[in-house]
């Protein structure tokens, strides 16, 4: 493990070691225990997109971890005047320990670690969100105690997070179905992949999808980027919403899930959030943790 680009790139058994390793970071941060496992490292965070969770996860974790964060906004570098990706790459790795990269595009993701020295985290891209989904299935395993036998079942967009999802529901063995109107279903070759594994269904239906789920998850409708679809995804997804009366076809011990921000009254409804509020902001929470357990695989 050189980089953490995206949860394809990653087996089983990485996948769980960092999941491990999160699980003893936090509880090490939870009993006082300090171990300054970056002591001097630095990293560098490039921000095309902004971010409440990805900022102050990542740097907090640096802190904690004994390390430096960099704030670096795009509109800061020269990158953000036309600097190809392959010098600021270049010049950043003779700076840096590490790099994390919040963007548009996955390839921008791929080239820093192609032409750079160091190791690159996709702190998000249009196709992906790794470290959302990481810290994801620690919470799943923390409210579940297993991911052996599980239903997830994500309603909305097929988007980067269900892109994700999608991947890490079946690298640790989880029945996974997502709910998408036609026209925004996910990405086409992890679809084909997914479901020949035989563990992903894709459907039209919210109630497919919602039968007999242990884990219900959602997303905005309208991602960063996409403001002026706002009102027709409205109108598109109006049926996609994890509310009251659907829920009742998930388990009755069933878990929500938020990547966060929420838009309530859309994608799920406020009674439904804050009955499992619980749930999703030790979710957040959890951002922290996988994060510094990824840093630490890639850094120390």
């Amino acid at each position: 493990m050189k980089h953490l680009l995206k949860l394809g790139d990653l087996s089983r058994e990485e996948i769980l070691s960092i999941l491990n390793l999160a699980d003893q970071l936090k509880f090490e941060r939870a009993n006082g225990i300090q171990k300054d496992y970056l002591k001097g490292k630095k990293l560098g965070m490039i921000f095309q997109k902004s971010s409440t969770r990805t900022r102050v996860s990542f740097e907090a974790g640096m802190y904690e971890l004994g390390g430096y964060a960099l704030f670096l906004s795009s509109h800061d570098l020269q990158i953000g005047r036309g600097e190809p990706v392959q010098d600021t790459a270049r010049v950043l790795s003779r700076y840096l320990d590490g790099l994390m990269i919040r963007t548009f595009a996955q390839q921008e993701v791929e080239d820093f670690a192609k032409y750079g020295s160091i190791p690159v985290i996709n702190g998000l891209t249009d196709y992906c969100h790794p470290c959302q989904v990481l810290a994801d299935l620690m919470t799943i395993r923390e409210f579940k105690g297993t991911f052996k036998g599980l239903k997830m079942a994500f309603i909305g967009d097929g988007n980067n997070m269900a892109n994700s999802l999608i991947v890490g529901a079946v690298k640790t063995g989880m029945n996974i179905a997502v709910a998408c109107p036609e026209g925004y279903d996910p990405d086409a070759e992890l679809v084909k992949w997914g479901t020949e594994s035989g563990l992903l269904t894709v459907t039209r239906s919210v109630e497919e999808a919602m039968e007999g789920a242990d884990v219900l998850y959602t997303d905005v409708w309208a991602s960063m980027g996409q403001e002026s679809e706002k009102k027709a995804r409205e109108a598109v997804f109006k049926g996609y919403q994890i509310n009251e009366k659907n829920i009742k076809g998930a388990k009755d011990d069933v878990m929500v899930m938020h990547c966060l921000p929420a838009h309530r009254g859309e994608e799920i409804t406020n009674e439904v959030f804050e009955a499992h509020a619980n749930e999703i902001f030790e979710e957040a929470e959890n951002r922290l943790h996988a994060q510094k357990a990824v840093m630490v695989k890639l850094m120390r």
